[in-house]
């Protein structure tokens, strides 16, 4: 089969979809990634089929990232001044994707490829859905905790009815952002359709959740036919899985580090997180290992000591396993991956699903979560002290982890796509 995938969003969005090409791939499959243009370099090197679709996204574009990362209106900033003014572009484009090459055999789309839905209603391509964390479903039974709201969530804690009306109050707030879908979909001679941020993105035929059961277990509200397949893991750099030497060096020659990051998109937005890490870090007398990303400014300003060291990047599979404990943002890629090494964390969320992931670990008994505007190095250090003394962080995490490494989310999500083929193909 020809098969085209479409996302949009950070690394952590892409890298479960190069999982799913690599064993697809494997299979005898040609998968396509039909993504925007900033990820051509680290897909083409692994002969994955390429595609770009707008918008484009520019990783350097600070300001941008800043906006879309706010925790009171990042969500809203990101559909409504970067997404869906661009809906007819990706439309175009992702059409173009499914059409080329005589024609795709199945198209599979994240929650944020508003365009995949309507692509496929337009040509009757078979069409698959998939998310990557539980707070995707919206469900009124096992309500998310809403970036902009969080107090929400501790009054559903308090009273559990109120958790059906988290959902609601979603679609009320939200309920005149999708109007350039609407009209692109009039355009088409198409009716209305259901709710493009809640509805519309689900998959008729199937839709996978591409995340652990410890995260969440199916409940009666998600779409009809959700698979839960477990991670779909993958953290190489074109290819490239091995730790930098100078951090190879670093691990090797003392006790387990604390470990800082802030994913592949936060990281452009850091603020002084590095600085008051670095302090952090000091007042445990402890290693650590700042991965900072490609920006400069994310450096510290003062001279590190050796028992602290700096790397732009790693891939967490080999960095994760030989730390003490991670210090995060809670994205579901990073939470994945700790989750899988069997470390307790500190979860700094900013946005997103971001603080619901950071609760879900939290009732896991593995993390500790601390808000951005009280991340200091007084605070942090007091978080991080309780994570390591108290052994049942440790004790619950190598449980937890021993659970994640017996799921395998690639074989089981690549299954499921050949299963839908073979459904369809009849």
């Amino acid at each position: 089969m020809r098969i085209v995938f479409s996302t949009f969003g950070t690394f952590g969005d892409i890298n479960p979809l190069v999982a799913l090409s690599l064993e697809l791939k494997r299979r005898g499959h040609t998968p396509v990634l039909a993504v925007p243009a900033m990820f051509r370099e680290k897909i083409e090197p692994l002969g994955i089929g390429f595609a770009p679709v707008r918008p484009d996204q520019d990783p350097q574009d600070k300001r941008m990232v800043e906006m879309i990362w706010d925790i009171k209106k990042g969500t809203e900033r990101g559909l409504r001044e970067f997404l869906f003014p661009s809906i007819r572009e990706s439309y175009q484009d992702l059409l173009a994707a499914v059409r080329a090459e005589g024609g795709a055999d199945l198209l599979i789309t994240g929650e944020l490829a508003y365009a995949g839905p309507i692509v496929a209603e337009v040509t009757g391509i078979p069409w698959a859905s998939y998310v990557l964390a539980p707070l995707s479903f919206f469900s009124g039974y096992d309500p998310p905790v809403l970036p902009p709201y969080p107090t929400l969530a501790k009054v559903q804690s308090a009273i559990p009815a109120v958790g059906h009306a988290i959902p609601r109050f979603a679609r009320v707030v939200t309920r005149r952002w999708p109007k350039p879908i609407y009209e692109l979909r009039r355009e088409l001679g198409l009716d209305r359709g259901p709710d493009p941020i809640f509805d519309a993105k689900f998959s008729p035929s199937l839709t996978l959740a591409m995340f652990s059961r410890v995260l969440g277990d199916p409940q009666p509200d998600w779409p009809a036919h959700t698979e839960i397949t477990g991670f779909a893991f993958y953290d190489g750099d074109a290819g490239n899985t091995s730790l930098p030497p100078a951090l190879e060096a670093f691990l090797a020659a003392g006790p387990p580090p604390l470990v800082f990051t802030l994913g592949s998109a936060a990281v452009m937005a850091a603020g002084d997180f590095y600085e008051v890490s670095t302090r952090v870090a000091q007042q445990l007398g402890m290693r650590a290992v700042l991965l900072t990303g490609s920006d400069p400014a994310n450096r510290p300003k003062q001279q590190l000591p050796p028992e602290i060291t700096i790397a732009t990047y790693a891939p967490y599979s080999q960095l994760f396993p030989r730390t003490s404990a991670i210090i995060h943002q809670g994205g579901v890629g990073t939470t994945a991956q700790a989750l899988r090494a069997g470390r307790p964390m500190l979860v700094m969320p900013y946005s997103h699903d971001q603080p619901d992931n950071a609760r879900r670990v939290r009732q896991l008994g593995v993390a500790r979560v601390i808000r951005r505007q009280d991340y200091t190095a007084e605070a942090a250090a007091r978080h991080i002290r309780i994570l390591l003394e108290d052994t049942s962080y440790a004790e619950r995490a190598i449980e937890v982890a021993r659970q994640v490494n017996q799921e395998d989310g690639v074989r089981s999500a690549c299954d499921a796509l050949e299963r839908l083929a073979r459904k369809l193909s009849t």
